[in-house]
């Protein structure tokens, strides 16, 4: 459109890095499209990284089981990544209701899997009624029964 720039900027990846499918000769190419008609290169792209959270959630969605599609069948393969982004909503939203003003708020997926979703647990049911019993040692346990009570505190009755 009139008024849209976009900037290419091509880097030389860190030492260990991974190599992508699209890096061309061992170099890193980054675009920035922008209706800013001025400005320095840093500044548009500082500016445009903090608001960058589509690729956030594309590096959570390959945490969660985005990275390899382990079916041989393209069905089966589509399901899996409807899953994938069923996960990844769940998560998040799971992170804005339950864990609001805390530090889990802003943790990656497999911090939070290893954190909170890996807490040993047993399930108990007496009188019509079931029990979630956690590891009282877990590091974690008092966060994530803190978010627990937030997400019942919303059920319906």
């Amino acid at each position: 459109p009139a008024g849209m720039r976009v900037i290419v900027r091509k880097e030389i990846p860190h030492v260990g890095a991974q190599l992508r499918i699209t890096d061309i000769d061992g170099n890193r190419y980054t675009a920035i499209a922008t209706n800013q008609a001025k400005g320095q290169l840093a500044d548009l792209e500082v500016r445009h990284r903090l608001r960058a959270r589509c690729e956030d959630r594309i590096r959570n969605a390959k945490d969660t089981g985005l990275a390899n599609l382990p079916l041989q069948a393209f069905a089966g393969n589509e399901l899996w990544c409807h899953l994938v982004m069923l996960a990844s909503e769940i998560m998040a939203w799971t992170q804005m209701i339950a864990f609001t003003g805390t530090k889990a708020r802003r943790w990656e997926p497999k911090k939070l899997r290893a954190r909170l979703f890996e807490i040993g647990g047993k399930i108990a049911a007496h009188a019509r009624q079931t029990t979630l019993h956690l590891a009282s040692t877990a590091p974690d346990v008092q966060l994530l029964l803190k978010g627990l009570k937030q997400i019942a505190a919303l059920s319906p009755p």
